[in-house]
């Protein structure tokens, strides 16, 4: 056998070109919406506009941020969720609400919907005292505990463990709740995830492993980094699996209630990949050099946001001036929750060890 050349080796797919040629062009491929209208997934005509709402804020809010960013207000990573809004919305209305949601550092969505206000967003962000972590957690560590938003996490797949670890003490406690862990596709290959796999499986813990999978990881087009399709993962512990279509926030309240009740009833995992599109970078240093402006407008024409104010002016739950109106009542709360971040104090030295230490006057070694 001729040895090859080494120009002639290949060990991944490269270059934007065709796929027969090797290339990767698109992120992700979207499964089919749900046809179903509201009233047959059981919303009614106010949980439509609550809908609107939150998703409207979530997009309102990181758009701001990006602003305050680049103005320089507050500096570290960044990274938005935007166009992905339809996840956090769909499941939040599906989920019981003592439910426990933990995520990855795209977390301020997530922390929207579980009742972080815009003022303590913002502040977070600010790195100011009166943040949702107290200015000290910034944008990757959003939290809510009381209203089970365990946060966003720092390292990638180092919160999967931890999800397992409230479904663990959630099934102990026998109290009915489950937990949800969501994560991005360029954490499917972390040992975590499978350790963690097996062992939820093994003990039928009550939980959701659930892939936000925007197409790029950090800028990585997911053909280009993982065999097969990412759902596939499940087959190997033997788990309950499902596609989902990210884009519409129907479909992922339709299957997410359905998903989790049967978490709830059967205490057995599931394994999730909803497939979506993030508009922005993967952080705002990204220069996205590894799409195309074509297929970011492919995605931009069925923006979630876009299609559930279609929705409802077609099916007559909102009207325009309506629709208006919340979009304005958005627009000064954002706005108000920067003035809000810029006149908040930063926090005390004396705050510097606060959460930090079981005991009240830790020990330093000097």
């Amino acid at each position: 056998m001729a040895k090859k050349a080494t120009s002639d080796i290949r060990f991944a797919p490269t270059g934007m070109e065709s796929p027969e040629k090797g290339g990767v062009q698109k992120g992700v491929d979207l499964p089919a919406a749900t046809r179903k209208k509201h009233k047959s997934l059981g919303l009614t005509a106010q949980q439509l506009k609550d809908m609107y709402h939150q998703m409207y804020l979530q997009r309102r809010f990181e758009e701001r941020a990006m602003q305050q960013y680049q103005k320089g207000k507050f500096g570290g990573f960044l990274h938005l969720y935007i166009g992905q809004e339809a996840i956090s919305t769909g499941t939040v209305f599906a989920f019981n609400n003592d439910d426990d949601i933990i995520t990855a550092y795209r977390d301020h969505g997530w922390g929207l919907c579980r009742g972080i206000s815009a003022n303590e967003g913002m502040a977070e962000l600010f790195g100011k005292a009166t943040g949702c972590s107290g200015g000290k957690g910034g944008s990757m560590h959003f939290a809510n505990v009381k209203e089970h938003f365990w946060g966003g996490y720092g390292i990638v797949g180092g919160h999967i463990p931890i999800a397992s670890g409230l479904a663990f003490a959630n099934k102990y406690n026998a109290n009915g709740r489950i937990s949800a862990c969501f994560f991005g596709d360029g954490a499917v290959d972390q040992g975590a995830l499978h350790e963690t796999m097996n062992l939820a499986q093994l003990w039928k813990l009550p939980t959701i492993f659930v892939v936000e999978n925007n197409g790029y990881s950090m800028g990585t087009a997911a053909k280009r980094h993982t065999v097969a399709e990412i759902v596939d993962r499940a087959k190997g512990y033997g788990k309950k699996s499902a596609v989902i279509n990210g884009m519409d926030v129907f479909s992922v309240y339709e299957k997410m209630k359905e998903i989790a009740d049967d978490v709830r009833e059967h205490s057995e995992p599931w394994f999730v990949e909803i497939r979506t599109y993030r508009y922005r970078g993967h952080s705002m240093s990204d220069p996205q050099k590894y799409r195309t402006k074509e297929e970011l407008e492919e995605y931009q024409n069925i923006d979630p946001i876009e299609r559930l104010k279609s929705y409802l002016v077609a099916e007559k739950v909102c009207n325009e001036a309506e629709i208006s109106s919340i979009e304005e009542s958005i627009e000064d709360e954002v706005l108000a929750a920067v003035t809000f971040a810029d006149e908040s104090p930063f926090p005390d030295q004396s705050e510097l060890y606060t959460d930090m230490f079981v005991e009240d006057n830790p020990y330093f070694h000097v």
